[in-house]
Formats: C-alpha cells, structure tokens, sequence
C-alpha cells in the first residue's frame, strides 16, 4: 500500500500566524454537522483557546485497560439501510454490510465486547453471525481491530488490513487477542462479495495503514454511496516525525474528499458515532418511512465539508498550532 506521505522532516512550519486562519475554515467548513470533528482536530492541533470550549459529545482519549462494565457501553443494535446494520456500542462504531453470499463486517470493536454487540447483535436483527465472511479494519488499534480474532476463530471469517497496519498490531504490547495474519489490503483493493463491491482506499496519517472504504447502499428504489473515513484523531503528536504525519494526514484527506466526490458518495459514516452524527441519527431511524428523507443521506457537499474540517485542522497543527 503507497503511504502518499508526500515529504518528509521533523519540526513543523514556521507559519504560526496562519494557525487561527486554517482553524477559522475549519470552522466554516464544519458548519452544524461536523462540529464534533471540528473540536476534536483543532483544539488537539490548535489549543482550547482558539477553539473555544467543547459543545460536542466527547470522545475517549484513552482505552480501557480491562473490560468495562456492559451497562456503561452496549447499545442496541439498529438497521440503517437496507444492506447496511449499526452493531457498535455508545462510542465506537461497527458495521455490518449484508449481500447476498454472506455480511462483511467493518471493524470489529474490542475482544470484550464483539461477541454482545456484532455477533448476539446480527442476531437481534435477524441476521446469521455464521454468514459473515469477511472482517475490515480500518486501522490498526485496538477499539477496531480487537474482536476480529473472535470473528476469526468462530466464523472462520477473512481480515482484511493494510499491510502497515498488521506490522503495527503485530508490534502493540496488551494481552488483547491478536488477529492472525491475513489478507493485506492495498490502495484501490476491492472486495467483492455476492455483487456488492467495497472498494479501500490509503489513507495514512491516524495510523501507517489507515484505510478508508466507500461501497454502495440501498434504501427503498434509491441507491446511495457510503464514504467511510478510517481513522481521526491526531495521534502522532509530540514525536520527532510529527510534521510528516500532518503532511499525510492533510494529503489523506484532500485525496479522500475528491475521490468520495467522483464517487458520488451522499453517505458519510465513521468508526465512532459522535464523527458522523450516529449518535443522533440512529434514533431518527425509528421515525423514518420510506420516500422521506434518510438521515444518513446528508449529501456530497457535506461530506467534502467533513474532510475539509480534517485537512484544514491539520493545517493548523503544522503551521505550528499546538
């Protein structure tokens, strides 16, 4: 898989005065939609001061070391459109793609929490856990790839993850179940199962080997392209090769925002409810009816506006920010 890290350097440009300029389109591009997002990068690239104080529902900085209680993270599973179901917990998410030769699941939560929320969950939802058949991971850590061993062992299921991003398992420390080895994704890879094509794409920057998918969803007679960005936070900070990883991030996200927009993608997910607004679409589902508008279907523009609102706040970071 290409990393498209464009170049290399330690220490970041000396542009500090354009800072609040990258955080203000930053601004402008998150709009109503995407202000969790907006938080979340820029006050890590930017500071609290510029930012201003979180409105947003928060996201974990931090994984748990143990397991925690299941009142404190199940959540109920829920269809979203006619081949795609929700089966994640309150802060992560995990999808299920459904075809006609079996579900793909894209990433598989913790080791403690994959068989309550996708396996007993595809179950809730009249679905069989037996026909899935392949796992995505986006990235490499261990909120997204910790269940995939149990969907391994008990369903004798495919994981797919870049290359980078194995060697980046591989390497983490934890007594958490790693996956074994499997297939290793590319940029432009596709998966192709009983007639629906799940095409990923490199995107680098959150991880090594962050990989961002777009494939096709159905709701009644329309049909819909979902973008799903792999990986957010700025987790890089603070190294030697900080600036580097904010050149790949910005060129990540540009690249993933033009390519989404050839797609024709109106759909935007993510890999934790509060990125996408699961949070507060998931419940709208149960007023929907068929021919109103989805509340998932938010539009092309909306979704170059999110990765906008990631460059952007990117920008910031490395024009010296934080």
């Amino acid at each position: 898989m290409a990393l498209l890290l464009g170049c290399s350097g330690a220490g970041r440009d000396a542009a500090p005065d354009t800072v609040a300029t990258h955080v203000a389109a930053a601004r402008a591009a998150a709009g109503l939609q995407h202000v969790a997002l907006f938080e979340r990068l820029c006050t890590q690239a930017a500071g609290a001061d510029l930012v201003g104080p979180s409105v947003a529902p928060d996201v974990p900085d931090s994984l748990p070391s143990a397991a925690p209680d299941r009142p404190g993270w199940y959540a109920e599973p829920r269809q979203v459109f006619e081949d795609l179901y929700w089966v994640g917990q309150t802060r992560y998410s995990a999808w299920a793609v459904t075809t006609s030769e079996g579900i793909v699941i894209i990433d598989p939560l913790f080791e403690y929490s994959v068989e309550a929320a996708i396996d007993e969950g595809l179950e809730r939802l009249g679905l069989e856990s037996t026909d899935i058949r392949y796992v995505i991971v986006s990235h490499g850590h261990r909120d997204h790839v910790g269940g995939a061993r149990y969907l391994q062992e008990r369903f004798g299921a495919r994981v797919v993850m870049a290359a980078e991003d194995w060697d980046l398992v591989e390497r983490s420390g934890g007594d958490w179940p790693k996956p074994e080895r499997d297939i290793e994704a590319y940029d432009g890879y596709q998966l192709e199962l009983g007639g629906t094509t799940l095409t990923l794409h490199a995107t680098p920057g959150h991880t090594p080997g962050t990989i961002s998918t777009l494939f096709p969803v159905r709701d009644g007679g329309a049909r819909h392209v979902a973008a799903l960005w792999g990986g957010t936070a700025f987790n890089f900070m603070g190294g030697d090769d900080e600036a580097m990883w904010f050149r790949a991030y910005v060129a990540s996200a540009e690249r993933f925002a033009e390519i989404a927009r050839a797609a024709g993608a109106d759909v935007l997910l993510s890999n934790h409810p509060q990125y996408d607004g699961s949070t507060t679409k998931l419940p709208a589902l149960a007023a929907h009816r068929p021919g109103e508008p989805h509340p998932f279907v938010i539009g092309r523009e909306s979704i170059h506006r999110f990765l906008t609102v990631a460059a952007e706040c990117a920008r910031a970071g490395l024009s010296g920010g934080a």
